[in-house]
């Protein structure tokens, strides 16, 4: 089973105080940070031409409370998370489905935290 694209295409950070995290990176950076939308908060880092990519800062839940994630897109999301824990992974939100993707989190075999997205 080849799971396809692997592209690293945006992150996450988790913050209990989100608004002063948003507030941060905004003015230290210049980042654009959207209001909120279910608690989540889309950030725009600049140009994505030049090697940027986008993410967002959330309230961190209690299996992640803070810290930052990568989100790794993928084409077939039940195949990845297949793959992933036959190797190893551990799942620790099963897929999720929103307007436009579908969202899983893992843990790797190292405790590395990570995303992964397929877009409907």
């Amino acid at each position: 089973m080849k799971v396809r694209s692997g592209n690293v295409i945006g992150f996450e950070l988790n913050s209990q105080e989100p608004e002063k995290a948003a507030e941060f990176y905004s003015t230290v950076f210049g980042w654009e940070i959207a209001k909120p939308k279910w608690d989540y908060r889309a950030i725009s880092t600049g140009d994505i031409e030049h090697g940027g990519i986008n993410g967002g800062i959330a309230k961190g839940p209690h299996d992640f409370p803070h810290g930052a994630r990568i989100q790794i897109e993928v084409d077939l999301i039940d195949e990845a998370i297949l793959k992933a824990t036959e190797n190893g992974a551990m799942i620790v939100r099963e897929k999720m489905e929103f307007d436009e993707f579908y969202l899983a989190y893992l843990v790797d075999p190292t405790g590395i935290g990570f995303g992964l997205i397929q877009n409907k």
